[in-house]
């Protein structure tokens, strides 16, 4: 009977795999969010040496604390009913306090800490109650109480940083999100009731597939936004309609490298897998790349647009060669986790544009960007050749994959 209360609150074996409007809805906020993550990273552009690494690692944490609450709501309608009221009372309030965290982000590591690290700590400690106390006394509950109880436990971190001394709030913080972030991994272990790890979750698969796919479909519309704001915006030349003209084709590459195979087909791949949740754990990881590398690569092109042929600075490097680097390097990771292997065409994108990038220290924006953009069409194109006549593939994921002395998976 214990067991039965609450059990309106799991997802059915009937509910949809796609994801609800609401959760569309949702997504709104965290357009908003990345446009935020995306100018503090362009504001970086006159910084160099430690100033540049100090003002990228603080704009880094602000974004790992967002994708953990955009992470932790995606996995939340996977496990949980979105239709059920509770469930999307639970989405409304995450989104608020993602907006609020959206809002204060320019500058949350500055005056607007506390409002900042108040709506983060709203949603990690305060949702994971509200959802034990819709479970009632199903043996589900534990879960979330898990979750509350982590978040107890950085919360003073959190506090301390927002209330605390400006040159103190970086290594509070970031000692906090390595707690949060730690406690995901471990599955929130606590004595005598030990951890719940998300690789063994029930969870709709396929529903948080299409999440990830959404997720790196927001960030780059993120990106056109970009490329449009910036261009409208400033007097128009011929050099800044090319930079606009070479931004877009190098979006409309990501585009098709991510969605070339792997990404078409990684909903199928959390279909066939045999524990999705360890799936999901992993691809999580990645996408959390993704959408970082397709961040940066946007901040490069405001840079660019701005000044085609201005001088080279190593923040427009970072941004410009690093970003879609790290694409590449996240897209094979995506390629391993879906079918088990790597292919040689985003081997040799990296490779190249890593061989290039000290000869773009010397080179224009403008050359640069064309250069990446170059690098992605031989990579987009060394993928149709290989591609050409054969049929899709059957996925065929090492990490979805049970173990004969794998537990089933914990409800």
């Amino acid at each position: 009977m214990a067991a039965g209360r609450g059990a309106e609150l799991l997802r059915s074996p009937t509910s949809s795999g796609r994801a609800t409007f609401m959760e569309l809805f949702f997504d709104l906020a965290f357009v908003v969010a990345l446009t935020r993550v995306s100018q503090r990273f362009a504001g970086l552009s006159d910084d160099a040496g430690w100033a540049l690494v100090t003002g990228f690692g603080r704009t880094l944490l602000l974004f790992l604390a967002l994708w953990l609450i955009w992470s932790h709501t995606a996995w939340i309608t996977s496990r949980y009913e979105p239709e059920h009221p509770l469930i999307q009372a639970v989405v409304v309030g995450t989104m608020f306090a993602g907006l609020i965290m959206a809002v204060t982000l320019p500058r949350a590591m500055e005056e607007r800490a506390l409002p900042f690290a108040a709506a983060y700590l709203m949603v990690m400690l305060v949702r994971p109650l509200v959802v034990a106390a819709g479970l009632r006394g199903h043996p589900r509950r534990l879960v979330p109480l898990r979750l509350a109880a982590w978040a107890a436990a950085s919360a003073p971190l959190w506090l301390a940083g927002a209330l605390g001394p400006d040159h103190l709030r970086l290594p509070l913080w970031a000692t906090a999100l390595a707690v949060d972030y730690l406690a995901w991994t471990l599955g929130w272990p606590l004595p005598w009731l030990g951890a719940s790890k998300v690789g063994r979750w029930r969870i709709a698969g396929t529903h948080l597939a299409d999440r990830y796919q959404q997720m790196f479909l927001i960030a780059l519309g993120e990106s056109i936004l970009v490329i449009g704001v910036v261009f409208s915006g400033r007097d128009y030349s011929g050099v800044r309609a090319a930079a606009f003209t070479v931004a877009f084709a190098t979006s409309a590459l990501l585009w098709r490298i991510y969605f070339h195979r792997a990404g078409l087909l990684l909903t199928e791949a959390f279909d066939r897998a045999a524990l999705p949740g360890r799936l999901g754990a992993a691809s999580e990881r990645t996408h959390l790349l993704i959408v970082l590398s397709v961040l940066a690569t946007s901040v490069g092109y405001e840079l660019v647009i701005d000044q085609p042929f201005g001088p080279a600075r190593p923040s427009g490097l970072l941004f410009v060669a690093g970003g879609p680097v790290l694409f590449l390097v996240a897209r094979m990771r995506l390629e391993y986790e879906i079918f088990g292997r790597v292919t040689s065409s985003r081997l040799i994108g990296v490779v190249v544009l890593l061989l290039l990038t000290p000869a773009m220290v010397r080179w224009a924006p403008m050359v640069g960007l064309c250069v990446v953009a170059g690098v992605l069409a031989l990579v987009a194109s060394l993928d149709a050749l290989r591609s050409r006549g054969r049929p899709l593939e059957v996925p065929a994921s090492p990490i979805g994959r049970k173990a004969s002395d794998d537990r089933p998976a914990e409800a």
